[in-house]
């Protein structure tokens, strides 16, 4: 069977994410599309709450796919495959803030005032963004981005992504009850008007799908053929 036959039957029958992972670790490569494409928005979106920058963000989720593909076999299930992935993409968001840090000094990550946050501002809202959510969810999303990276992380996967408790102290090598108590203090923070307004719009924040959702799977198999981790059929991304 071809592989764009074999991706789109793994579709329809809504293999899960560990029958996906088996069949890749046995040569069908191709499929590792259907975890690219499950899990773009959920990387992206933590990525960026740790590094406050999108083009960052996408890099690192690029990089999350690569390094997981290249440690594909030693996934032992002891936490869901979800989980394992989004801790890759935490490690490494994280080691690119360090690597920031070292370069542009701790002022760097000192949250932006004035005339700087309102640059800040425009450079996230990008017409793609502007397009696809509503004036509410874009305060949402600054509001945010505004809180400090140790409860911004947290929301992130809990509120916006809306991972279970269990999961995100998982993701992020925390404890339950410490996940708890930053996602508390993360939503005092933010204004509670701001939070109740917005409301079912939080899951249409910081969208990651159709053409940037299509460029990530394209550049992650690139980067693996160009690694030699896989064979040189690159699936063709419909557009």
């Amino acid at each position: 069977m071809e592989a764009a036959a074999v991706v789109e039957r793994a579709k329809a029958e809504k293999w899960s994410d560990e029958e996906v992972v088996a069949r890749v670790l046995q040569g069908e490569t191709a499929l590792f599309e259907i975890i690219m494409r499950r899990y773009n928005q959920r990387l992206f979106r933590v990525a960026l709450a740790i590094l406050r920058d999108e083009a960052e963000a996408e890099d690192v989720t690029q990089d999350a796919y690569v390094r997981a593909y290249q440690h594909l076999n030693q996934f032992a299930g002891r936490s869901a495959f979800s989980t394992w992935l989004t801790r890759i993409a935490v490690h490494e968001a994280l080691a690119r803030a360090g690597r920031r840090r070292q370069l542009e000094g701790l002022e760097g990550m000192v949250m932006l005032k004035g005339e700087n946050s309102r640059e800040l501002t425009s450079r996230l809202a990008s017409p793609e963004q502007q397009a696809s959510i509503g004036e509410i969810s874009k305060l949402l999303e600054t509001a945010i981005l505004s809180l400090p990276e140790t409860y911004r992380t947290v929301l992130m996967l809990r509120d916006v992504e809306e991972m279970s408790t269990a999961e995100t102290a998982s993701a992020l090598n925390l404890t339950e009850e410490n996940v708890k108590v930053r996602l508390h203090r993360a939503r005092v923070l933010l204004r509670r008007e701001l939070y109740t307004r917005a409301g079912s719009a939080r899951g249409e924040a910081f969208p990651f799908m159709g053409a940037r959702c299509d460029r990530m799977v394209q550049r992650v198999f690139q980067r693996l053929e160009e690694d030699r981790l896989m064979s040189s059929e690159i699936p063709k991304i419909d557009s």
